[in-house]
């Protein structure tokens, strides 16, 4: 084996975690872009953490390069891009007036994104999901930004918590 060879191996062992490292970073960078109240840009960064999260596992299966650490790797990004990022957004957009309350909603929405994280973690893939995946509600959560001029702010005290008891209910959804 040359060293081109080599090379090329290596960089496709690290592929999809990289891949996956460049989900995390985008949604730090969108939580710190919210706390710059910088919105357009957090909802940017959300979505594109949502991209790359879409093709980690594509690349780690397609090199089955699929390893346990890639699945630990993979969930702390999306408790951080799909739990937190959209979370701390959309309450400082839309909750902050609600005290306490507001904070308790979004709160358990992250605490309810981990439960399910874990969850799908410690269980056999058979092709489904159980609950709504944390990357669906986060980009739910964070696409509704655009809507937040219009709806009242109490539409969003709910939507909260009901993303929240989707991500863990025990409902399927067929991996697509």
């Amino acid at each position: 084996m040359n060293m081109v060879d080599v090379t090329v191996k290596k960089m496709k062992a690290n592929l999809a975690n990289l891949i996956t490292l460049g989900n995390i970073s985008f949604g730090g960078a969108a939580v710190m872009a919210t706390i710059n109240e910088s919105y357009s840009n957090a909802v940017l960064f959300i979505l594109i953490a949502a991209l790359l999260d879409r093709y980690d596992g594509k690349v780690a299966r397609k090199y089955n390069l699929e390893s346990e650490l890639g699945k630990q790797l993979d969930s702390m990004s999306d408790i951080i891009s799909f739990g937190v990022a959209p979370a701390i957004l959309m309450y400082e957009v839309t909750l902050t007036d609600f005290g306490s309350l507001g904070m308790i909603v979004a709160v358990f929405y992250i605490a309810c994104g981990a439960f399910r994280l874990a969850r799908f973690n410690v269980t056999e893939s058979d092709g489904y999901f159980t609950g709504l995946p944390i990357t669906a509600a986060g980009a739910i959560l964070t696409v509704s930004y655009f809507f937040s001029g219009w709806l009242s702010p109490t539409f969003f005290l709910i939507l909260f918590p009901v993303l929240a008891i989707l991500m863990v209910s025990n409902f399927t959804l067929k991996k697509v």
